[in-house]
């Protein structure tokens, strides 16, 4: 397929793609990632993206196997690779941006040095159309959770990008950005709608406060 297909529907994607497992990397559909690529295997992966689809799966690891197998979560999302540039020291630094999330439903057994998947797209064909209008879209309970978040964090934010930016480029980046574990992660990534992964990342930036309280709580609780 040439470089500008767009994909409008699963069957329109391959059956098997290539996966990166990476512990804490979410990429969401319309989202961009960048990433610096240095071992053999994956810059051999990259090689064959780029004479092929440009198709590659970020998935994380399920802290199940060995490090050299870790085994994979349920659900990944694929990116096309959009831009591409090669180092002196022969790394590539490559962008992302996310087209669909999928199932694995099963590994595929090849003799390439990377990962691959056979992929159900079927459970998330609603990733590949484009985005309705979010007018309507309440924002305000998951700005406040935000600013608890930061204050208790001493963290800062730009205001003023946060106010301007659109409903699911502002969910997606903060599910990205803010410092979850990883299967705290792996939940955002797996909401079915932008609406639901707006009420899981409220949920984990209040849990957020519940484990400020119990700390209080063991400062302030007098020794026995």
């Amino acid at each position: 397929m040439v470089a500008g297909y767009v994909y409008r529907k699963p069957s329109d994607l391959p059956a098997t793609i290539p996966v990166f497992p990476l512990t804490g990397a979410l990429l969401f559909p319309r989202g961009q990632m960048p990433l610096n690529i240095f071992e053999p295997r994956y810059l051999n992966m990259i090689d064959d993206a780029l004479a092929g689809n440009r198709l590659i799966g970020m998935i994380q690891p399920d802290g199940t196997g060995d490090p050299e197998k870790p085994g994979l979560s349920r659900v990944g999302c694929v990116g096309k690779l959009t831009s591409f540039s090669e180092t002196d020291d022969g790394r590539y630094l490559i962008t992302l941006t996310g087209i669909c999330r999928f199932a694995v439903a099963r590994e595929y057994q090849a003799s390439k040095p990377y990962r691959q998947v056979t992929a159900d797209w079927q459970s998330f064909a609603d990733d590949l159309k484009t985005p309705g209008s979010m007018v309507g879209f309440d924002r305000k309970d998951l700005l406040e959770a935000l600013r608890a978040y930061l204050e208790r964090n001493n963290l800062k934010a730009d205001w003023g990008s946060i106010d301007q930016a659109q409903a699911e480029p502002l969910v997606n980046a903060l599910s990205a950005l803010c410092p979850f574990v990883p299967i705290e992660k792996q939940a955002l990534l797996e909401a079915p709608t932008i609406e639901d992964r707006r009420d899981v990342l409220i949920a984990l930036l209040d849990m957020d406060q519940g484990d400020h309280d119990d700390d209080a709580e063991d400062e302030e609780r007098p020794l026995q």
